[in-house]
């Protein structure tokens, strides 16, 4: 009997510091968040972007205020513009790393609109919540959409990027939403790399599936079917979920870091904008 009994108290005993375990890692996934999430990489304050671009581009350093922070962004221009592409990056690096493809642009006729999110390159605060980075993409939204007025603009949004561009695209409606490694959302992207984390403690959801229905743009959507870390089912259940309205330009062969390297990618993309009518949409 008391064999049995000093058994249970050890498997009590067990399960309790199992529990207390658990929920530890719990604790500190719910208030570290951020830094699983995401990546920067900062610069100096005095970080010169000159003598980085080709001498034949026009490029402008933007500094936009938001609550509690400067946003630092760059404005790629061309000579005669089509219209602007407004690029959201993903979840690492900074504009340094971001802008090593400005001449694709270029040879659209495009201008290209890129800013920091907090705490990336010199931009300067910290990534609190989801309503704050899509406040702050709302504010440079403001800032520099008003003078592309008349002229067709591209909200483009990869990887972490795709959910604020989807919030954005439904709130602005532009002449065209692109997604490149798109998640459904990082509620259930999150599930799927932990699995026995419960959803409901993620403080940034991103619920794409369930706003992209509510864009009423023009929707590509593109994604590499060896993608890693965003699986291609999370581009099925977005187009899915607009209605069928998107279009879905399947990259064979391509990953999550290197899709752009895809000259499947790179012509789908080059097609697509090249395509706007040279009039915003009525």
């Amino acid at each position: 009997m008391y064999s049995a009994r000093r058994q249970r108290g050890l498997v009590l005993g067990l399960f309790a510091v199992l529990l207390l375990g658990y929920g530890a890692v719990l604790t500190s996934l719910g208030l570290n968040q951020e830094r699983l999430l995401f990546h920067p990489e900062t610069l100096p304050a005095d970080f010169s972007f000159a003598g980085r671009y080709p001498p034949e581009q026009d490029v402008e350093e933007l500094h936009i205020p938001v609550d509690g922070a400067e946003l630092d962004a760059l404005l790629f221009r061309q000579p005669a513009s089509r219209g602007l592409v407004f690029y959201l990056h993903g979840n690492a690096g900074n504009l340094v790393t971001w802008t090593n493809n400005v001449a694709f642009y270029r040879r659209l006729g495009f201008d290209l609109f890129m800013l920091d999110y907090r705490g990336f390159g010199k931009s300067t605060g910290s990534i609190a919540s989801e309503a704050q980075l899509h406040a702050d993409v709302r504010a440079a939204w403001n800032r520099i959409a008003p003078a592309y007025a008349g002229k067709p603009v591209v909200i483009l949004g990869r990887s972490l990027g795709s959910g604020l561009a989807t919030r954005l695209a439904a709130d602005v409606k532009p002449d065209l939403l692109v997604l490149v490694s798109p998640y459904a959302s990082l509620e259930r992207l999150a599930t799927e790399h932990f699995p026995l984390v419960p959803g409901v403690l993620l403080k940034y959801p991103l619920r794409s599936d369930r706003l992209i229905g509510a864009v009423q743009s023009p929707i590509l959507i593109t994604h590499g079917d060896s993608d890693e870390v965003i699986p291609f089912d999370h581009a099925l259940t977005l187009r899915a979920a607009s209605g069928g309205r998107a279009e879905l330009l399947t990259v064979d062969g391509a990953h999550h870091g290197d899709i752009h390297l895809f000259p499947v990618y790179l012509d789908g993309l080059s097609q697509r904008i090249s395509a706007l009518p040279r009039s915003p949409r009525p």
